[in-house]
């Protein structure tokens, strides 16, 4: 939060990434609706101005914060993945991605690509749990991400994640799995 308050006064903006939009009864991970409360209280009003963006939002809504963002009313964004693509913001600095594990790597890739987008200094925080335990996928989705030079690393962000998830089936439903050749008939 210093760091978040540090880039605001200088004039810059920061995106706040949550995999959730309310609590989950069955997934332990932070929340969007929690975290906006925080972030709220840690950044009140007059001096500070949030908003905020998730998919269950009517598109209009949706339009109205990203237009405040984009147009630097909002000096914080939280918001869900739903900015994951097509938001170009030159002046946004830092992206905050909550429960960090819990994305791919090209989500990942896609969000960090929100900040960076100008001339000042961008940075990336991937946020970890503290008391949960990490799966091996994660650790290694993690440290690719944070190994790779934001500039041309898709590719090889790509090829990570083919050799973490595997290439997945060309028939069938599962999206992990082992390159195999098919015939047709």
């Amino acid at each position: 939060f210093q760091f978040m308050e540090e880039e605001v006064k200088k004039g810059r903006q920061v995106y706040v990434v949550y995999p959730l939009i309310e609590e989950s009864s069955t997934l332990d991970y932070k929340d969007l609706m929690d975290g906006y409360e925080s972030i709220s209280r840690r950044f009140p009003l007059p001096e500070y101005r949030l908003g905020i963006v998730h998919g269950r939002m009517k598109s209009q809504d949706k339009d109205i914060e990203m237009e405040r963002f984009i147009k630097g009313v909002s000096q914080i964004l939280v918001a869900t993945t739903v900015i994951e693509v097509g938001v170009n913001v030159p002046n946004a600095s830092v992206m905050v991605i909550e429960s960090a594990e819990r994305f791919g790597l090209a989500q990942l890739h896609q969000l960090r690509g929100r900040v960076g987008r100008s001339h000042h200094q961008a940075y990336a925080y991937l946020m970890l749990p503290q008391d949960k335990k990490i799966t091996a996928d994660a650790t290694k989705r993690l440290h690719a991400i944070s190994a790779a030079d934001q500039l041309g690393s898709g590719f090889t962000l790509a090829t990570n994640d083919m050799e973490i998830r595997g290439a997945g089936e060309l028939l069938g439903e599962e999206q992990s799995g082992h390159i195999q050749a098919i015939g047709f008939t």
